[in-house]
């Protein structure tokens, strides 16, 4: 009877720290203050089983989300910490960090009069703030980034115009729009969408000016250095039945004609977070197999 006791006991003990222990794998609320912006920027993040067990140091991967959303929507509804836990203690997907912040409704990019420079502060301050505030491995082959839909944009394009950072990109549901898309969208759209950044009340052909060119990922292919865009790992992925299907079929095939190599999926679903909360297991794997030796 003793040792059931004490089994009893150690099953007590092991049942009241797990939530405390998984609690500790999230912080959420933190920010950084931003020069660049002239504002805090708030930020959640991810830590693998361990880390504050140990001194190891960890890839990390950011996270970006989508159009109005914010840095609690990969916890509130993609449920991403108890979806990484899992994977990891399976070996799914190796220990990494996860790394949320939020972006508003910037798109990720500068805007076209340089009030909004979020693409600076992302990569002049933000990067640098993470590994220098946690135990990352602070290197382009230990660093991913994913998203979905504006934040799969800004994740895809991230890693073509920075592909000495990243050392694989994952979009889900990819905001990807051709010359043709914006130029025939209804006003109201552009203006309360991408308006916001390249310049409101612009119509038809208007719409594509340089700051929009240098922007758009397909326009920037055509110049790109394949062989820099040849370093970075790419998924893509969108469901059938998502508005985006489109553009995100052309950049596959965008892609496999300049021999750029990918993966490219395309899965039963439409754009929500089932669709993506079923996927980002994926996306991370398909990132982790960058970090692996």
């Amino acid at each position: 009877m003793p040792q059931v006791k004490n089994l009893f006991l150690l099953l007590c003990f092991f049942c009241a720290y797990l939530p405390f222990s998984q609690a500790q794998n999230l912080k959420e609320k933190q920010s950084i203050a931003s020069k660049i912006l002239g504002e805090s920027v708030n930020y959640s993040i991810y830590f693998p089983p361990n880390y504050d067990a140990t001194n190891r140091t960890y890839p990390v991967t950011y996270v970006l989300h989508g159009y109005t959303d914010n840095e609690t929507a990969w916890v509130q509804f993609g449920e991403i910490d108890r979806q990484a836990d899992a994977a990891i203690l399976s070996g799914e997907i190796p220990p990494m960090i996860l790394v949320m912040p939020d972006a508003k409704v910037t798109w990720y990019v500068n805007d076209a009069e340089g009030k909004k420079r979020y693409e600076d502060f992302f990569i002049e301050e933000f990067i640098p703030h993470i590994d220098k505030s946690y135990r990352t491995r602070a290197a382009k082959e230990f660093r991913g980034i994913t998203g979905l839909s504006m934040g799969g944009y800004g994740s895809f394009l991230y890693a073509i115009i920075h592909p000495d950072l990243f050392a694989a990109s994952a979009p889900l549901s990819a905001a990807f729009y051709t010359k043709e898309m914006v130029v025939n969208y209804e006003q109201e759209r552009w203006n309360n969408v991408e308006g916001l950044m390249y310049g409101k009340d612009l119509e038809g052909q208007e719409r594509i000016t340089d700051h929009w060119k240098a922007n758009n990922p397909f326009e920037l292919l055509k110049t790109a250095d394949k062989e820099a865009l040849k370093s970075v790992k790419y998924w893509i992925d969108c469901g059938d039945d998502d508005f985006l299907y489109e553009g995100n079929s052309k950049m596959h095939i965008i892609l496999r004609d300049m021999e750029i190599p990918h993966e490219f999926r395309m899965r039963d679903g439409a754009h929500n977070w089932t669709y993506w909360r079923t996927g980002i297991i994926d996306a991370l794997s398909f990132i982790g197999e960058s970090f692996r030796r």
